[in-house]
């Protein structure tokens, strides 16, 4: 019994450090735009009408460090966009031009030196 407690612990350590917010994440957001360095029209879901989706990062801490944006579809990397990360508070964003084909779930994972940070998801749904 107390293996299994004990795995039981160590995986839902595991899926919390990927989920939302990490201690180095102050805001993740997917957006129809950047302006001044801040994310516009927050979306947790976009219909296959805009053609262009932002995904906006506030990094905290990892100065000196590269950051990585993973867009991931059906489980197939779609793009993966690096950053290096050049002071305590660095605000980055990649986008993703969409087909109106991809409809369905998305997924960007933050990473840095190979470790997750966060992953966020939203929908890309028909018109």
């Amino acid at each position: 019994m107390k293996k299994f407690l004990l795995s039981l612990l160590l995986i839902s350590a595991f899926i919390s450090a990927a989920e939302w917010p990490h201690k180095n994440i102050s805001v993740a957001e997917f957006a129809t735009d950047v302006v001044n360095r801040k994310p516009v029209n927050v979306l947790t879901e976009s219909n296959n009408s805009n053609k262009k989706i932002y995904f906006y990062t506030n990094i905290r801490n990892l100065q000196g460090q590269t950051v990585k944006h993973r867009w991931s579809y059906q489980d197939k990397i779609m793009a993966e966009v690096s950053f290096k990360i050049g002071g305590p508070r660095w605000r980055v964003w990649s986008s993703k031009n969409f087909l109106k084909s991809w409809t369905g779930e998305w997924r960007v994972d933050v990473i840095s030196n190979g470790t997750l940070l966060m992953s966020k998801t939203f929908n890309y749904k028909e018109k």
